[in-house]
């Protein structure tokens, strides 16, 4: 069986992965999309958090947060984030993934695959190989040639802070020293 084992660091940087029900391509939709960043802003108003950087893929994202100093709790944001989201998706008309009998009888809906991936940032080199990560996945997918290519990242607003050259990613495959790819995909 798994280990599914979290780490909890108050104030810690942390990198998920969560995944759509059969991995179903939900953010195609553009209201699927911005349904689940009015959640995200929702949930961070009562409980806040810094995302550093983000990717929205067709059927997963990618994100890496900073919480409040003294505050590890992490993964109740995440379920009012999927709760929220499926709700008011399901509510709107959207479609789900057929479930299981045991989902069914746990009350969970084919919206998101249960769960999700966390890795706890160790440094500034940790970080910045994830936010690499981040970035380059569109590429990585075949979605897009460039990283500059793909609308929802956080790559646009971080070339504008001069973190990034508005050609990176393009000529060559960047090295992500660091980031355990079996566990992320």
């Amino acid at each position: 069986m798994a280990d599914y084992r979290r780490y909890f660091v108050p104030g810690g940087t942390y990198f998920f992965t969560l995944v759509t029900a059969a991995r179903a391509p939900l953010f195609w939709d553009e209201a699927a999309r911005t349904l689940l960043g009015d959640m995200m802003r929702e949930v961070r108003t009562d409980a806040p958090f810094k995302t550093f950087a983000i990717v929205l893929l067709p059927d997963h994202l990618h994100v890496v947060w900073t919480l409040p100093s003294g505050d590890s709790n992490y993964p109740d944001r995440w379920k009012a984030i999927k709760a929220k989201f499926s709700h008011r998706w399901l509510g709107q008309g959207g479609r789900e993934q057929r479930v299981s009998r045991g989902y069914r009888r746990q009350r969970r809906r084919g919206v998101w695959q249960p769960r999700f991936m966390e890795h706890t940032i160790r440094d500034e080199a940790d970080l910045h190989a994830h936010a690499d990560y981040i970035h380059y996945n569109p590429v990585k997918h075949g979605l897009v040639a460039s990283p500059k290519d793909w609308p929802w990242s956080s790559f646009h607003r971080l070339v504008a802070s001069g973190d990034y050259p508005l050609d990176w990613g393009r000529s060559e495959v960047p090295s992500f020293d660091g980031v355990d790819e079996s566990l992320i995909e």
